[in-house]
């Protein structure tokens, strides 16, 4: 029965030993193996490996996956314009150099973080120095990116990391710096607005002006057009009249008589005071036309 227990207890020890002496590297990180405190070697490798059991070897992994340092709240940074503008960023990184990423930080990973987040914030901080806000929000954003990367990668590369990506997520005034911002923008507005208007008031009075004159001249047209056709009217008329009354003059004279009476004499309550031996009355007292015509084709 000792015996027994004592090759269960010898096998136990050999399989601990043996699960010792193997480690698994997957497709996600680095594995630093120690001999008594010492780098021995780095796998980056994914697979099987072996080593001596501990004290003797020791395996350290690091993650080899692409790493975000996002800052927990925006950084303030003073512009060429001596403004205050506050900056939202974000670096991507990885370790490439899982050595030298050891010797620097020992590993650690927020270390590995803390230090990258100074060296983006101090070249932040020399790019947006150099630069207006404008430039920085807009008109340069995209080449200050790439100067910080570039800045940033130099460095990194000294603590075995490599940079992969740099943005601005957002860049923003600061709060004392809107309110003025926005009373800019509101008065630039009301001036344009002002402008625009004055503007339309102007073409409006132009068109009105146009249209007026246009009014005018289209009346003055049409009224010249009008008493020149009344002229030819009368001409013809008078025209027609002399031909008539140099056919027969008492006739022409009768009828402008009729024409007199029944523009006198229009209603039954018409009163007119003249002397009735007027020649006004001239044909009531002889009906017959002197000089005209009778039935019988004689002269009277």
């Amino acid at each position: 029965m000792n015996k027994f227990i004592s090759s269960l207890v010898a096998l136990l020890i050999g399989i601990l030993l043996a699960y010792s002496t193997i480690f698994v590297v997957d497709q996600r990180s680095h594995a630093i193996v120690f001999a008594l405190g010492e780098v021995k070697s780095v796998i980056s490798e994914p697979g099987l490996h072996f080593k001596l059991p501990p004290p003797f070897q020791n395996v350290l992994f690091l993650d080899k996956r692409i790493l975000t340092i996002e800052s927990p709240e925006a950084d303030r940074f003073i512009t060429a314009e001596k403004k205050n503008i506050l900056v939202d960023s974000y670096v991507k990184w990885q370790i490439i150099e899982p050595k030298l990423y050891f010797v620097s930080f020992g590993g650690d990973e927020r270390r590995a973080q803390d230090r990258m987040s100074q060296i983006v914030k101090a070249a932040l901080n020399d790019e947006i120095t150099k630069r207006t806000v404008r430039e920085v929000i807009s008109g340069e954003r995209g080449k200050v990116m790439e100067a910080i990367k570039k800045k940033v990668t130099d460095e990194a590369k000294q603590i075995g990391i490599e940079i992969v990506d740099v943005r601005l997520k957002r860049v923003d005034y600061v709060e004392q710096i809107n309110n003025s911002v926005y009373d800019r923008m509101k008065a630039e507005r009301t001036r344009v607005a002002n402008e625009l208007r004055s503007t339309g008031s102007a073409e409006s009075e132009k068109i009105r002006a146009d249209a007026d004159k246009q009014r005018i001249v289209i009346l003055a047209e049409a009224y010249r057009e009008a008493e020149k056709m009344r002229g030819a009217g009368d001409a013809e008329a008078s025209q027609i009249y002399a031909q008539a009354f140099g056919q027969n003059a008492e006739f022409y004279k009768f009828y402008r008589s009729l024409e007199a009476y029944r523009a006198s004499f229009k209603t039954k309550g018409d009163v007119l005071v003249v002397d009735p031996n007027s020649d006004f009355f001239k044909y009531f007292k002889t009906p017959a036309i002197s000089g005209a015509a009778s039935p019988t084709g004689k002269t009277k």
